[in-house]
């Protein structure tokens, strides 16, 4: 029955019905075309294989067997590939295997440039993903005044501070930074990223112990004029006289760490605050170290080389001989510094002493550079903290920075000042005289001024806590007025003169 006679049935059966009967949906159209066989999937890695007949286009009647594959371990799989690549003899180098004799294995041909190329790839992958891991901001970052913060694994070391918590963190000053806005301007810097109190500068204090730790006998100042590509040193006589800020009745400024009045401060705050109102100079960072440390740091490097006018007697079998270019040994090194007796200005003669050690080990450190590379000098620094021979409040990051900065300097542009003074005699709060050594105050400020403030407004005598025990009108000498020196100078400068010669 066709669909027109099945129409025509269907209308007489609706016309003779005794109800109505809803119309038949449409019915849809068939197809009995023969459908293609579903592809096969043999396995969880293998894309399935879908064999497409085009209508009206002949099936070859040759076809290239297709290869299956049915697991990794499947054994045989190398023969069963069909190697029709071309290979160019310039690109690759053939490496042949010889097969065994009966097993009927064929010869492989292995790319060694291709095999470069993969551990090549792997390698910077391995690289790329141990750098990611060394950025990811991982662990929490803690610091005294500031919010905690997480960094990465190499910030953290960058921010590093192995020896700060054996003298602590220093405190915001509360003196006016006076910074001359004519120099310091919105824009202006000095391309060395450090935490500075003003830009351009950075100023580190440098302190010396005696064996008990209590008493600092060196004081250096040493301010980085990054800007300007120079170093400046004020050395501070450990015999000034800072009635206002010890209670010891000597009165001397290498007290104030022990003895000062203020108790409520860390140690090393109280010599920073003493410094930064009788000076103006605002310390960013500091550095301190014992007389027994200074022997390992010497021995660490290998000695120091300087010349020796005359032999220096320490102690009975403590002796420094004379010579051109004697490598000091770090014991050596120590006697030196703190020699004092022989000299005919007593501590002002070590001062200068200790000046010509500085231009030395100055010298040493531009060597270190020189013949053994950057490198070596920051292995030098990273024994020197893990070994705790110095505590600062700098970072790994930080140090390095300075002794970067420091390596090109040239020792015309490394100079170095005493406080402006001279002797006198005081009586302390306990009925006793002590030999201090009193501020020039006038002659401080100008040297400061010119030397020491070179992004800060001129310092007025006001401004200054320096305390004079002999007045301006009534000065016996002015011999320490101006003893400013270029390290260049220091490398020909004899020792100062001994009692001995004038006797």
């Amino acid at each position: 029955m066709n669909r027109e006679e099945l129409n025509e049935e269907l209308k007489t059966t609706a016309d003779n019905a005794p109800r109505q009967m809803k119309p038949l949906r449409k019915l849809k159209r068939i197809d009995n075309s023969p459908k293609p066989a579903e592809p096969v999937y043999h396995g969880l890695h293998e894309a399935p294989q879908i064999d497409i007949a085009i209508e009206g286009e002949e099936r070859p009647q040759e076809r290239a067997p297709q290869q299956v594959y049915h697991g990794m371990h499947e054994k045989g799989r190398a023969d069963d590939i069909v190697e029709s690549a071309v290979y160019d003899d310039d690109d690759y180098d053939y490496d042949y295997d010889e097969p065994e004799k009966g097993s009927g294995k064929k010869k492989k041909k292995k790319s060694k440039k291709d095999a470069l190329i993969k551990l090549t790839a792997v390698l910077l992958s391995i690289a790329a993903i141990i750098t990611l891991f060394l950025n990811m901001p991982i662990l929490w970052y803690k610091k005294s005044g500031q919010p905690d913060e997480r960094v990465s694994i190499i910030t953290y070391f960058k921010r590093w501070q192995p020896t700060v918590d054996l003298e602590g963190e220093l405190e915001k000053p509360q003196m006016d930074l006076s910074v001359d806005p004519d120099i310091v301007t919105e824009d202006f810097t000095d391309g060395l990223d450090l935490p500075q109190l003003i830009e351009g500068q950075y100023t580190v204090l440098f302190l010396g112990f005696d064996e008990d730790q209590e008493l600092t006998d060196v004081i250096w100042i040493c301010q980085f004029d990054i800007a300007g590509g120079k170093l400046h040193i004020l050395q501070v006589p450990r015999d000034c006289a800072v009635p206002n800020y010890t209670s010891n009745p000597t009165t001397k400024i290498n007290s104030v760490y022990y003895y000062a009045w203020d108790q409520e401060s860390s140690k090393i705050q109280r010599v920073v605050n003493c410094v930064q109102d009788n000076f103006g100079i605002p310390i960013d960072a500091y550095i301190t170290t014992t007389c027994f440390d200074i022997v390992d740091i010497v021995n660490l490097v290998g000695g120091i080389p300087m010349n020796i006018d005359n032999e220096i007697v320490y102690e009975a079998d403590k002796v420094i001989p004379a010579g051109e270019n004697v490598v000091l040994t770090g014991e050596q090194a120590e006697w030196f510094v703190r020699f004092r007796h022989d000299w005919l200005q007593g501590d002002i003669g070590r001062v200068q002493n200790q000046r010509r050690f500085m231009a030395a080990a100055m010298q040493k450190i531009l060597s270190i550079v020189k013949d053994e590379g950057r490198m070596k000098l920051y292995s030098y620094l990273n024994t020197i903290y893990k070994n705790k021979w110095i505590a600062t409040n700098m970072s790994v990051e930080d140090l390095s920075k300075l002794a970067d900065f420091g390596s090109i300097l040239s020792m015309d542009n490394v100079s170095v000042n005493m406080v402006p003074g001279e002797d006198a005699a005081y009586i302390g709060s306990d009925g006793n005289e002590y030999s201090i050594y009193s501020i020039h105050k006038r002659a401080t400020v100008d040297m400061l001024n010119e030397s020491f403030r070179p992004y800060q407004r001129p310092m007025l005598l006001s401004e200054s806590n320096i305390m004079e025990f002999v007045s301006e009108y009534e000065y016996q000498y002015e011999l320490y007025d101006d003893t400013g020196i270029t390290f260049k100078d220091l490398e020909k400068a004899t020792e100062p003169p001994r009692a001995s010669d004038y006797n």
